[in-house]
């Protein structure tokens, strides 16, 4: 059996800390490696913040000077160096797909990155589509952030957030051979789950989803918030190529979830279905993707 172990973390940064996040980062990382975990998914934005409920101050044809404060506090909160967080991956041996908020020149990005044991980054992937008001925030991916990234554990392909409600992104995921899904989010709805099992069995994938929880004290105390003293409430999971969950759902406190994966279910997976192969109809439909060679 080809049995690979997988943890996800469903934990939160402290937002506007990025000492305090690294310190978290590095203490949760030990957790999973101490369970023998392989490879170790993050949540979106678990470094430098989601910061859930802000409008900084814009409404249509009109921004706040409070708004633009707040948003400069999150801009120093964002990272333009990975090394950091590569030494901190080389220390513990194992693979990692971590989701962070990039600064790059003027633009911050929602990124998540895989890094090899080692430290070498082998993947970079900007959201290609930020939702709603994140567009306020958030620049878009462009053609070199469709990849799936061949390892030592198999064919890693990562989906952030509602990406993964994308059908045409996911299908191009499929047809370079994922393996290994990757689906770093804040999305804490019950529904996520079903997401998750659905990509499983139409991508017969493995699917990793890491899911911030987040409570009040997450954030800083002048942070725009309500009164309930949870703030994301987790939902993350693992499931099989069949869509069976491996571990989870977990709501409602900080974990981290560890499951191994036979990855001998692949090959029997595709028997009657392969969405770029047997069970697809090129001659009706056809997909298109603008091609660039990977960010690394």
């Amino acid at each position: 059996m080809r049995s690979r172990r997988v943890a996800v973390v469903q934990a939160a940064p402290s937002l506007f800390d990025p000492p305090e996040t690294l310190r978290r980062f590095g203490e949760l990382l030990a957790r999973a490696a101490a369970e023998n975990a392989e490879l170790v998914v993050f949540p979106e934005a678990f470094i430098g913040g989601y910061p859930k409920g802000a409008t900084f101050g814009a409404t249509v044809g009109a921004r706040t000077a409070a708004g633009r404060a707040l948003f400069a506090r999150y801009r120093r909160s964002a990272i333009d160096d990975f090394d950091p967080l590569r030494r901190a991956v080389a220390a513990r041996r194992v693979h990692v797909v971590v989701g962070v908020v990039e600064r790059a020149g003027h633009t911050l990005y929602c990124t998540a990155l895989l890094i090899a044991p080692d430290g070498t980054l082998l993947g970079h992937h900007r959201k290609l589509v930020p939702t709603g008001i994140e567009r306020l925030i958030w620049g878009q991916g462009d053609a070199s952030d469709v990849a799936v990234i061949a390892t030592d554990l198999g064919r890693v392909g990562m989906a952030i957030c509602w990406e993964n409600y994308m059908p045409l992104y996911r299908g191009e995921l499929y047809r370079q051979g994922v393996e290994l899904y990757c689906a770093p989010t804040v999305d804490s709805r019950d529904t996520w789950a079903a997401t998750m099992r659905h990509i499983g069995v139409e991508g017969r994938c493995f699917v990793l989803s890491a899911t911030q929880f987040a409570v009040r004290g997450d954030y800083p105390p002048d942070f725009p918030l309500g009164d309930d003293p949870v703030v994301i409430r987790g939902g993350s999971c693992v499931v099989d190529p069949f869509g069976a969950p491996l571990a989870g759902p977990v709501f409602d406190r900080e974990d981290v979830l560890v499951t191994d994966l036979d990855l001998d279910l692949l090959d029997g997976a595709y028997l009657d279905l392969d969405v770029s192969g047997h069970y697809a109809r090129p001659d009706l439909f056809q997909l298109t993707t603008t091609r660039r060679a990977p960010r690394v």
